[in-house]
């Protein structure tokens, strides 16, 4: 005996060695399971944005911490109840089936193992007796090599959900709109089904067959999982859902999940009231962090307008968006103040003569209202006794990078938008304003630019038109958030007549309408002017005014004096039709409520009041 026992000792020893020979030389093929959709984040860890791998299918990777409990315990219930237990193959499950396939003469339950089905799943093969037996093998080799809960994983990856979907969080987020671990019993129940029978048991082509496949999955629970009255009250879906793909051009792991598919909302809305090759971009930049909370990049995969560029990187003109750093520079150097006067009259700088938006001149007005007004010819001034080299280097610092000509320095043309620069970038210097000069300075320019535009209170904005209306540009921003919008045609082309007032600022208001109120500081109040542009009065409501009500709903004609014509006006931040060379235009509330009335003059200079009616 003890002869036979040593004889057999280097077979036995050598049994283990010749097992992971094998297994070394056949290893398992892992690639359908190694290629998943690629994912990002939001920023509270929900998905974004998913694409789908080469074919088509959406193929999201799920482990067993992604499934509810219920789930895992209704898995075992209904496919393998020893999967704990045994190595990947259950001998009393295949004993079973081969004595009802002697009975029956025909299969009547395949033994399969959860283990021996992720063998499959990794690589389908016929149903034949040499595929189940290769099956076995192969489950046996992925216990050995990824553990119960790498099988596990396997089988919840690729489980097919219908149509081109694979694995259950892909199914969970396109029939029921919800992660995973968010669907209860009868939900998760469906999504076994499904991967029992993945075309019959699809709720929007055969809601009958999926119901009863449902049950069935339900009725092989473990205890306590769902009750007979929660079983006959579950509902299906009728249609799938889209999977995530709130951020196509722009996605990134900071981004707000919420506020990304309002402002794409919001974008959406506003393309469909612009010209066909007209599109735009929205940015919205937490301020304390440096982090972008909302990217609207484009009409995703519309060729009109150019749906496949991220136009929140594109290099454009911001035109008269950068004065404000003009001013603050000049705050910081001590050459104004905000209620420091100046004159607004025609002059030269040398071969260089700006003019105004309507090529008049406003005489005598103090500082903050020539920026306020974005006057072109004292913003040249300052920057003239600045310094354009100065502007660029502060540019530089706050993360914006002055695109020049090659080989060309900063001149004066710089403040009026003579150089190119990303909405990304302008965002961002706004932001970093007190980084680019000092803080009381960047406050006293902000400030200065703080008032109504048919928005929420307290916001520090400024548009920008570049020449020939080839980029409308409207940034802001509180104490929390800073926001931009550009609009315009992708191949630079121009678009007249259009401003940064008319296009890009009705949509800023909006997207702030959607943020969290953090208001700045005004200006202290102090004297008007005593000349404003064109000769005309400070921009204000006629009509309605301040605090007026109305007993019913009907036709209200709206009213602007003073301001820089054209006009444009807005309710609750939605632009209104009106002929642009006319000072009032006629709005029918849709009912009772408070509304919000503004009007906008070409400088970007704006008015409002509230109406209500009862």
């Amino acid at each position: 005996m003890r002869r036979a026992l040593l004889l057999l000792l280097p077979l036995l020893l050598a049994l283990p060695a010749g097992l992971w020979a094998l297994d070394r030389a056949f290893p398992p093929d892992l690639s359908r399971f190694e290629r998943v959709s690629a994912e990002v984040p939001a920023r509270d860890g929900r998905l974004l944005h998913a694409t789908p791998v080469a074919g088509g299918t959406w193929r999201l990777r799920t482990a067993p911490e992604d499934a509810p409990p219920h789930l895992l315990a209704q898995l075992l219930s209904a496919e393998d109840a020893r999967f704990p237990f045994h190595p990947g193959v259950d001998p009393l499950a295949l004993a079973r089936a081969a004595g009802q396939w002697a009975r029956a003469g025909r299969v009547v339950s395949g033994g399969s193992t959860l283990s021996m089905q992720a063998a499959r799943l990794l690589h389908p093969r016929p149903r034949t007796l040499r595929s189940k037996a290769i099956e076995a093998l192969r489950a046996m080799q992925l216990e050995w090599r990824l553990g119960k809960p790498g099988v596990l994983a396997v089988w919840l990856t690729l489980a097919p959900q219908g149509g081109n979907l694979e694995g259950l969080r892909a199914g969970a987020l396109a029939w029921f709109g919800r992660p995973l671990h968010a669907l209860d019993p009868a939900e998760t129940a469906l999504l076994l089904a499904l991967a029992r029978q993945p075309a019959r048991a699809r709720p929007d082509r055969h809601p009958e067959a999926a119901r009863i496949a449902r049950d069935a999955v339900l009725h092989q629970r473990a205890p306590g999982l769902a009750t007979p009255a929660e079983i006959a009250h579950a509902a299906l879906p009728a249609r799938r859902h889209p999977l995530p793909r709130h951020a196509p051009l722009t996605a990134m792991p900071t981004l707000d999940l919420d506020l990304q598919r309002g402002v794409s909302s919001l974008a959406r809305e506003a393309l469909d009231r612009l010209p066909p090759a007209v599109s735009l971009a929205i940015v919205v930049l937490e301020i304390e962090t440096g982090e972008f909370r909302a990217l609207f990049g484009g009409d995703w995969n519309n060729p009109l307008r150019a749906g496949h560029l991220d136009l929140s990187r594109a290099v454009r003109s911001p035109g008269s968006a950068l004065k404000p750093l003009v001013y603050a520079l000049g705050f910081e150097a001590g050459l104004a103040r905000p209620d420091t006067l100046l004159d607004d009259l025609p002059r030269r700088f040398g071969a260089y003569a700006p003019e105004n938006f309507d090529r008049a001149f406003a005489g005598r007005l103090s500082v903050a209202d020539a920026l306020r007004q974005s006057l072109n010819g004292p913003a040249v001034a300052m920057l003239e006794a600045v310094g354009p080299v100065r502007m660029a280097t502060a540019m530089k610092r706050a993360g914006a990078i002055p695109r020049l000509p090659p080989g060309a320095a900063p001149t004066l043309p710089l403040a009026l938008g003579g150089v190119g620069i990303t909405l990304r970038e302008l965002v961002t210097l706004y932001a970093r304003l007190p980084e680019a000069v000092e803080r009381r300075a960047a406050d006293a320019a902000l400030a200065a630019l703080v008032q109504p535009f048919g928005g929420p209170p307290g916001i520090a904005w400024k548009t920008g038109t570049s020449w020939g209306g080839r980029d409308a540009w409207a940034v802001g921003l509180d104490r929390r958030h800073a926001v931009g919008v550009w609009v315009g045609r992708p191949d630079g082309t121009a678009m007249p007549g259009a401003t940064g007032a008319r296009l890009a600022l009705p949509l800023l208001a909006q997207v702030f309408e959607r943020l969290p109120a953090a208001p700045r500081a005004p200006l202290p109040a102090r004297p008007a002017a005593a000349a404003s542009l064109a000769g005309t009065d400070a921009l204000r409501l006629v009509f309605p005014p301040p605090g007026a009500a109305l007993a019913e709903a009907g036709r209200v004609v709206i009213r602007a004096g003073g301001g820089q014509r054209p006009l444009s006006f807005l309710v609750d931040g939605a632009p209104i039709p009106s002929d642009p060379a006319r000072r009032e235009t006629a709005w029918t509330p849709p009912g009772p409520g408070r509304y919000r009335l503004s009007v906008l003059d070409a400088g970007g200079a704006a008015a409002g009041v509230e109406l209500r009616v009862r």
